[in-house]
């Protein structure tokens, strides 16, 4: 996983899209096929817009897996989709504490702090996930927008 990592890192890399995939596929791997199909089966319930469902997959799933870091961000991730900013953040404050290079997280991190009007917390959430990951120009994107807002234009 660092290999991965620091080769995504290298802001010359241009295989950038393959490296996440293979990075968000190993984070995907629990080691246990139960918790795995939990994650899968919460997944699905976010894809098709059952944040409710998702939750109580992705609950039983960190009940059953409490180090499984991916299992956190899931449901950080059904949480946010259910508009419930509070339980998202606090899982994905353990998805960090688990994994602190989750540039996923990170990134969630940033656009909840956005909504909340918390925009010098959300920048500095953005920043953290770009030096994870340099080649998302999502980040980028919320980068410049949110540097405007907090450190003004300079004349």
């Amino acid at each position: 996983m660092d290999s991965l990592l620091e080769d995504l890192a290298r802001p010359d890399q241009e295989r950038w899209r393959r490296i996440e995939r293979q990075i968000v596929r190993r984070w995907s791997q629990s080691g246990s096929a139960s918790a795995d199909l939990l994650l899968q089966r919460g997944r699905a319930a976010l894809q098709s817009g059952d944040s409710d469902a998702a939750i109580a997959h992705l609950t039983a799933l960190v009940d059953h897996a409490p180090d499984f870091a991916e299992g956190w961000n899931a449901r950080a991730t059904a949480y946010f989709q259910a508009g419930q900013y509070g339980p998202s953040i606090a899982d994905i404050r353990q998805a960090l504490r688990l994994n602190p290079a989750h540039f996923g997280a990170l990134a969630g991190l940033g656009i909840m702090l956005e909504d909340l009007g918390y925009d010098d917390r959300a920048l500095a959430a953005f920043e953290a996930a770009r030096d994870i990951h340099p080649h998302r120009p999502d980040l980028q994107t919320a980068i410049d927008r949110l540097e405007l807002r907090v450190k003004g234009n300079s004349l």
